[in-house]
């Protein structure tokens, strides 16, 4: 599938799964019908899995993004950059690596914004050896609003064949999320996530509902005022200027098959509220999307995995599923704006 520009996939933590993780998508690639794709990393780093697992798979090291669409139907392509690779053992994330994990995502987001590649797809990264080599940002997405820019205001969005969210607060204690919950950022979410909705899912009128922050949705103020102080008067200002989103509801109701038929996106208050009924519903197959970023990037829905890198057993198919979506998008894009192809 040689109709976008390839995807540029990052390395992720080199001691985690996402090296085997590309692999197996790579050998998946014409079952799947996946387009093609690079991973950006030392080659020897893909070569050591490739010994480790007994995988029979030809690796091709390449200095040009264009050259994978030569090489992809034959070999697994390798846009090659330097570093430590010595450091890089299966099941131990190690801060001697740092600087290829880093310079993995810079340089695929480099290549998609240059518009060499159509999007970037980012394997797992292990924060805790990043932060001991210098890591200044809290993760991932919080480093890619840097690269994109000012002006960027990323948005979390986990979606599978079943049901997409965005948690509109993410890695902060639950006491803490009513002093985040304002107004103003729930009307920003809900701007971003509808015109992302409408660009690169080809939604023309994304259905938005937005679950309520207490049990029942405050059952009118008895069970909190939150609903009533801050979501409702956002909830009718965002209608007022047109956008269908629906709201709050209780969390406990809005997940089911007929509930989830109303609606394209839910965005939900915190984080467990929003992921755990996606992951409930496909575990394995959910991708997380970055919005609101100047590019394209999708990544698989789970982390590292240290305990089981090396073994062989590490499922492939959120990679996959993050591919597709990605090259999906950018179709989305493509057939806005034809004369910058995708």
């Amino acid at each position: 599938m040689n109709d976008i520009r390839p995807i540029a996939m990052t390395i992720g933590e080199p001691g985690g799964i996402g090296p085997e993780l590309a692999i197996k998508a790579w050998h998946a690639r014409t079952e799947q019908n996946l387009p093609t794709f690079c991973v950006v990393s030392p080659k020897s780093i893909i070569d050591k899995i490739v010994d480790v697992l007994g995988l029979k798979t030809p690796v091709k090291a390449i200095d040009d993004i264009n050259q994978a669409t030569l090489f992809f139907d034959n070999a697994l392509p390798v846009l090659e950059i330097s570093g430590n690779a010595d450091g890089a053992k299966l099941g131990m994330a190690s801060s001697t690596t740092a600087s290829i994990v880093i310079d993995s995502i810079t340089k695929a987001v480099e290549l998609t914004r240059s518009g060499k590649a159509s999007a970037v797809v980012t394997n797992p990264i292990q924060k805790s050896a990043l932060y001991q080599a210098g890591f200044k940002h809290p993760g991932h997405t919080e480093f890619l609003a840097e690269l994109a820019g000012s002006g960027s205001v990323p948005v979390m969005m986990l979606a599978n064949s079943q049901l997409r969210v965005v948690p509109m607060t993410i890695h902060i204690a639950l006491a803490e999320v009513p002093k985040h919950l304002t107004e103003t950022m729930i009307k920003q979410l809900v701007r971003i996530t509808a015109q992302a909705l409408q660009r690169d899912f080809g939604l023309p009128k994304p259905r938005l509902a937005i679950a309520g922050l207490n049990p029942h949705a405050g059952e009118d103020g008895s069970m909190g005022s939150e609903e009533i102080t801050i979501m409702r008067p956002a909830i009718k200002a965002l209608q007022e200027e047109g956008f269908d989103v629906i709201g709050p509801l209780p969390a406990d109701t809005m997940f089911h098959a007929e509930a989830r038929a109303h609606y394209d996106v839910a965005l939900c208050p915190y984080h467990d509220q929003a992921l755990i009924p996606v992951k409930t519903l496909d575990f394995h197959g959910g991708v997380n999307v970055t919005l609101g970023l100047p590019f394209i990037r999708t990544s698989p829905d789970h982390g590292t995995a240290l305990d089981i890198a090396g073994k062989g057993i590490a499922r492939p198919d959120s990679l996959i599923a993050a591919i597709r979506m990605a090259a999906d998008m950018a179709r989305k894009r493509a057939a806005q704006h034809p004369s910058q192809g995708a």
